[in-house]
């Protein structure tokens, strides 16, 4: 028998870290926000890390609610003994369901010190960026589960003109809704009460269609993706703007939210 190659020593250098690097949660079933985050946060400025925590359908608050044991464990699994600017727990709808604050003091138990940011609390600082108070919200989501968003909107100070929703109970399903039925369904949702819109939930594919509606209906998009990636982005310090994505990009994040979530 041939006695396997020795190995050699070789030197080596290490490269400096990343400047920046950005962290997310993200829930087992996710089949939108990676591919979202990839065309609006540069790879050049900032590496994104992911983990995923393990969530079953239906989406109804109480299944959200269920995540909320396991988020510590998550968030601890996300590069450990690295610095991280900033950490997005992606689900609009379980960040109200569980509570922005309890969401903030779970991840800060697997991340201490790290900001805490989700696609409700961003997309209130994004409203807040772009000056507006009057939004018409739609969702993909069942009633039950619509409906404390609209009223957590309330809670922080906007008036939520119109609430439409496609009635799904599986994200999967959420993933697959096509440009045109979002669209149409925005446009459904327009009125002169109506300041600006917001298509809410990580999985709904909002972000490939924003352009589209600002263009036809004049007023500004606000998505979920979109308002993460823009507050990571912010919250990490970073400069530039992706083409297109909508006016939310135009705008810096204002002070009171830029270290984390709002209650």
């Amino acid at each position: 028998m041939t006695p396997p190659v020795q190995s050699e020593s070789l030197e080596c250098r290490l490269r400096a870290d990343d400047p920046v690097r950005l962290g997310v949660i993200l829930l087992s079933t996710d089949m939108t926000f990676e591919r979202d985050a990839a065309r609006l946060i540069d790879p050049d400025q900032a590496a994104l890390h992911s983990a995923r925590i393990a969530f079953e359908n239906p989406t109804t608050p109480d299944r959200l609610r269920a995540m909320t044991p396991d988020l510590a464990r998550t968030a601890s699994l996300l590069v450990p003994g690295v610095k991280l600017s900033a950490v997005a727990f992606c689900c609009t709808s379980a960040s109200v369901a569980i509570g922005n604050p309890a969401v903030r003091e779970a991840v800060g138990e697997g991340l201490p010190g790290v900001p805490v940011i989700t696609p409700a609390s961003a997309a209130i600082a994004g409203f807040a960026a772009l000056g507006v108070k009057r939004v018409a919200m739609l969702t993909p989501y069942l009633p039950d589960t619509a409906a404390p968003l609209a009223a957590y909107f309330e809670e922080q100070g906007l008036k939520v003109m119109r609430n439409g929703a496609f009635g799904l109970e599986d994200d999967r399903d959420m993933a697959r809704i096509d440009d045109d039925s979002i669209i149409s369904a925005a446009a459904a949702l327009d009125g002169p009460e109506v300041e600006a819109f917001f298509l809410s939930c990580t999985a709904l594919r909002g972000v490939d269609v924003i352009d589209r509606i600002e263009a036809a209906l004049g007023k500004p998009v606000v998505t979920s993706n979109q308002a993460l990636c823009w507050a990571l982005q912010r919250m990490g310090g970073l400069t530039g703007r992706p083409d297109g994505y909508g006016r939310l990009f135009d705008c810096d994040m204002p002070a009171a939210h830029a270290q984390g979530i709002i209650p």
